[in-house]
């Protein structure tokens, strides 16, 4: 399905009004598309060739955040509560990286400046440069004025996307749900089991059979009391 988006938004660092334009496909049940681009790594060295498909090797999952800008508003907010989940992602065997359209030069500079003076400090994550836009672009995130919104994919250790998200340049996307996702999809794949509303790890999960949904209903009935 495809669903055109008209915005009418304040592009970021752009104090101006433009008129944008995004389609947004889905790309959930798909093979993530490949890139090879420039990143920042999270030891701060310079990566010139980071390759999307030969990073996921050692990895079960990896994150792909997209985002607007360097030196921006939510932006940096986003950069840095992501970036303190790191030890949450490592226990899931998860690389979480992100990717805008900045150069890798000024990733660079972001993460060199301090978070009071408005940039993000030493966070523990890849930065990657989508400077030609292609990538942001074969992930339908990129929009008329040149920028992504703010999308969030999960790949899976067949490089298959398993999970997409995508937000208005105004809206902060919230970093505990990426984690809940994650653990769906670790459940999912380890117990053949379906996760329902609101499951979280330690939660009971569905059989995907007509007894597994009335034994869960059941259990939900007892436990929750809203049927």
């Amino acid at each position: 399905m495809t669903i055109s988006i008209v915005l009418n938004r304040l592009v970021c660092s752009q104090f101006y009004y433009l008129s944008l334009q995004v389609v947004v496909m889905s790309l959930v049940g798909k093979l993530a598309p490949d890139f090879t681009a420039p990143a920042v790594m999270s030891d701060g060295l310079l990566e010139e060739e980071f390759n999307l498909y030969d990073v996921a090797r050692n990895y079960k999952m990896v994150v792909l955040f997209f985002y607007p800008l360097d030196f921006t508003f939510v932006c940096p907010s986003e950069i840095i509560r992501l970036s303190s989940y790191n030890l949450d992602f490592a226990a899931r065997a998860t690389l979480a990286a992100t990717i805008s359209v900045d150069s890798h030069f000024t990733h660079c500079a972001y993460r060199n400046t301090p978070i009071e003076k408005g940039g993000i400090g030493k966070v523990n994550l890849p930065m990657i440069s989508d400077i030609t836009r292609e990538i942001s672009r074969n992930y339908g995130v990129l929009t008329d004025g040149g920028v992504a919104l703010r999308g969030t994919f999960i790949i899976d250790e067949h490089r298959i996307i398993r999970h997409m998200m995508v937000n208005d340049l105004q809206l902060g996307r919230n970093i505990d749900e990426i984690v809940r996702t994650l653990d769906a999809l670790i459940h999912v794949s380890e117990h053949g089991e379906v996760c329902p509303a609101n499951w979280k790890k330690g939660d009971m999960a569905m059989k995907a059979t007509q007894e597994g949904v009335s034994e869960y209903l059941k259990y939900l009935q007892r436990s929750v009391d809203i049927l």
